[in-house]
């Protein structure tokens, strides 16, 4: 049953998900409004689109974590809630409220939420994304096919109800990678270190 615990964790992980850590840097280091250039998402690959690779690793280092804090407080509560603010804090990523619900596409703040929830879940979608880049070299097809095993990866490491939240993210992330997809079954899709609109955020 839903409690009023719930909706404030979903609502506190939400706000803090909803952090755009790549519009807020990228106007700290003097590079404008993130958004003017390349996908127009917040998210770190776009930022490191600058040129600007500490300006990148530093958004990408706070949208982890903004996906694995609000998930590590509230584990200390509940694994209940700790599933709900991970998928609030992805949430907040995706469709921030202070960005009219145009956000990134939430692969680093899920993978904060998965190495939180389960460090050798996360561990372990990491190494599926690794393998697939290398062996490819596409960075979307990478994350969609971290997402899609991270339920099945889940369920064998960390039981029924973190699959039930990776299986969540995994429908968020891979629905945010449509126009990935469709570039890839086009071969249209840009490989890594191309310069290119369709990587992964």
């Amino acid at each position: 049953m839903v409690g009023s615990e719930h909706l404030l964790t979903a609502v506190l992980a939400y706000l803090a998900g909803s952090i755009p850590f790549g519009l807020l840097l990228a106007r700290i280091a003097g590079l404008g409004d993130i958004r003017s250039i390349g996908s127009g998402n917040v998210g770190a690959t776009n930022v490191l689109r600058t040129g600007r690779k500490g300006v990148a690793a530093a958004t990408m280092l706070f949208d982890i974590a903004k996906g694995a804090v609000p998930v590590l407080i509230a584990h200390r509560f509940s694994l209940d809630l700790a599933v709900v603010a991970g998928l609030a804090a992805v949430l907040g990523h995706n469709f921030p409220l202070w960005l009219k619900f145009r956000g990134g596409k939430g692969v680093a703040t899920s993978f904060g939420v998965l190495v939180a929830v389960s460090w050798p879940l996360g561990l372990a979608c990491l190494g599926v994304w690794l393998a697939v880049a290398v062996v490819t070299r596409y960075s979307s097809l990478a994350a969609i096919l971290a997402f899609a095993a991270s339920p099945f990866i889940a369920w064998w490491l960390s039981g029924e109800r973190i699959a039930v939240l990776a299986a969540l993210l995994a429908i968020l992330g891979i629905a945010r990678h449509h126009e990935n997809i469709r570039r890839l079954s086009s071969g249209r899709e840009s490989k890594i270190g191309e310069k290119s609109e369709s990587e992964a955020e």
